[in-house]
Parts: structure tokens; C-alpha cells; sequence
């Protein structure tokens, strides 16, 4: 009795632990593959799965986007000089069973199909180029490794270049042209705003020299047509100053006249202001008098006045002095 109640607790165990290892569990980022005495069977999806212990076993397949960091390479440029290249790999699988059927050991795999491509990429570069095309250097890579782990069942997502080194010397060289092409920048750059700034004052001094020439041009505009207005003026005021003058010489001509004409002038008197003009003109300062050609009636007219002082005189006066007569005219 005791022995078969053991038998029958060691056959349920045996029962329970053959039900448990039958049971298996795929995660949701997980695909399982599952083999049948060695032999591919099918693909099964996440979930609660069974299989026939010790005739099926289940591979599981992570999906989920895996990382490979390719170690560091030396790299010959195109133009003989020799880099440290690193670089990281993203990918994922996308069928599961040429993952784990059509290579051992992929990331062994794809890490070296990469560092040969590196230096198939890089060293159709210059060193200059390598160091700023990187973009154009992840792409080339990217799509070469997509295309050679395609039979793989993965997908290589992207890749990235992690570092490009040079060797010391050349990092020391490239730091001097850095340095040196910086130090040419700046001096172009300080020639450059020297000379804007020379531009600049030579255009600020040509401007204030032509606002000069304008401001002293409109000043003598200005000056002239004050000298012409004042011109007009007083030659406006001459001419009026004319005008008034020549009526008054003509009103004192007119009144005159009309005083001589209204008085009625004798011969004599015109006579007697003839001769007071005479004395008038030989008071001059002049070296030659040049005197009327009608003599003779200058000289009647004389004899005449003397004859009428004469006639006035008492007659005592009369005897004792004779008038000259007048000379004979030539």
C-alpha cells in the first residue's frame, strides 16, 4: 500500500514537471521557432505556447532594434594618411528564421562586413573630406550593409561613425592651418573694415565738401542778387533822383523864361549879364578863353554902354574926360 501510493506521487510528479516543461511563453518583441526533433516545424507568434517536451524546442527571435559597436580600425585616406575609425550599427530583424538559419553568428558577421566597407569608403577620401562627410559616409555604409544582411533577414537601420582620428602630427598640422587660416580671416576681415571705414570717411568728407561748395555757392547767389537788387534800387533812386532834378531845371527854366519874356529884358541888360558871364569865365583856371566870334557887336554894344554913362555924368565930368573910341574892327 505505502509502495504504490509512492509510485503514484512520483509518476504525478514526473506528470506535473513534464506539463510545465511542455508549457512556453513568447514575450510580444519575441517571435518563436519552433523545431521538431531538430527539424524547423513553424513561426509562432507572442503568447502561451505548447510543445511535446524532448521532441519540440522553441528558439526564441528578439525583433527589437539591436546595437553593434564595431571596434576601432586604422583607415588609409586617398591621400596616404592613416585614421582611427570606429563606428556603431543599428539594426533589426525582420524574419526571424534566416536570422537564426542563414548565419551563426551576426553580429560577428556584420561587424566585420562593416570594417571592411569602412575602408572601402574611406579610402576613396581625402582626409579633409572623411572629416566632413561624415552624412555621406553613414549613408554609403548604411545602404551597402542593408543590402549584404538582407539575406540575413535583418535590416540595418542606420550607422554612424563615431570617430575619425588622425594620427598626432597631422591633428598638430591641421590645428596650425586651423590656426593660421583663422589668423588670415582676421586680417582680411580687419582689412575689410579698415577699408569700409576709409570708404566711409572719404565719402563723409566728399559729402561735407560738396555741402560746402553748395552752402558758399548759395551764399554768393545769394549775395549776388542782393548786389542786383540793391543795383536796381539805386539806380532806380538815380534815375528818379534824374527825373525829379531835370523837372525842377526844367520848372526853373520855365520860370525863368517866363520872367525874362513877362519883364521884357533890354538889349543893355542882356548886355551887362553877357559881360558879368565874361568876367565869370576869365575868373577860371583855365590857360586858354576862347570868346564869341561876333565881335563887333560885342564891341557896339560897349560903346554903347559907354555913350549912355556918359550921357548921365554932369557936364563938368564931360570935358574933362573923353570916352576912347571903340577900335576899329579888323
Amino acid at each position: 500500500m505505502t509502495a504504490s501510493v509512492i509510485v503514484l506521487a512520483v509518476l504525478g510528479g514526473l506528470l506535473f514537471i513534464l506539463a510545465l516543461s511542455a508549457i512556453r511563453i513568447v514575450r510580444p518583441y519575441e517571435r518563436g521557432l519552433v523545431e521538431r526533433l531538430g527539424q524547423y516545424k513553424l513561426t509562432v507568434e507572442p503568447g502561451l505556447r505548447f510543445v511535446i517536451p524532448g521532441i519540440d524546442r522553441i528558439v526564441r527571435v528578439d525583433l527589437r532594434e539591436q546595437v553593434v559597436d564595431v571596434p576601432p580600425q586604422e583607415v588609409i585616406t586617398s591621400d596616404n594618411v592613416v585614421v582611427s575609425v570606429d563606428a556603431v550599427i543599428y539594426y533589426e530583424a525582420t524574419d526571424p528564421r534566416r536570422l537564426v538559419y542563414n548565419v551563426a553568428d551576426f553580429q560577428l558577421a556584420v561587424t566585420k562586413l562593416a570594417q571592411t566597407n569602412l575602408r572601402n569608403v574611406i579610402g576613396d577620401m581625402q582626409l579633409d573630406e572623411a572629416l566632413t562627410s561624415r552624412d555621406q559616409i553613414n549613408a554609403k555604409l548604411r545602404t551597402i550593409l542593408d543590402d549584404a544582411t538582407d539575406k540575413w533577414g535583418t535590416r540595418v537601420v542606420r550607422v554612424e561613425i563615431q570617430r575619425i582620428d588622425p594620427p598626432r602630427d597631422v591633428v598638430e598640422a591641421m590645428h596650425e592651418q586651423m590656426k593660421a587660416e583663422r589668423t588670415r580671416r582676421a586680417v582680411v576681415t580687419e582689412a575689410q573694415g579698415d577699408r569700409e571705414a576709409a570708404i566711409t570717411k572719404a565719402e563723409g568728407q566728399k559729402q561735407a565738401v560738396i555741402l560746402q561748395a553748395q552752402g558758399r555757392k548759395e551764399q554768393q547767389v545769394l549775395e549776388a542778387d542782393g548786389r542786383a537788387q540793391a543795383i536796381e534800387r539805386v539806380a532806380e533812386a538815380e534815375r528818379v533822383r534824374r527825373i525829379k532834378v531835370a523837372e525842377g531845371e526844367a520848372e526853373a527854366t520855365r520860370s525863368v523864361f517866363t520872367a525874362i519874356h513877362e519883364g521884357g529884358p533890354t538889349p543893355d541888360l542882356i548886355s551887362i549879364k553877357y559881360l558879368e558871364a565874361l568876367q565869370v569865365i576869365a575868373n577860371g583856371k583855365a590857360t586858354k578863353i576862347f570868346l564869341p566870334t561876333e565881335m563887333q557887336g560885342l564891341f557896339g554894344t560897349i560903346g554903347g554902354l559907354a555913350e549912355l554913362l556918359r550921357q548921365d555924368r554932369p557936364d563938368g565930368d564931360a570935358g574933362t574926360s573923353e570916352a576912347p573910341a571903340p577900335p576899329a574892327t579888323p
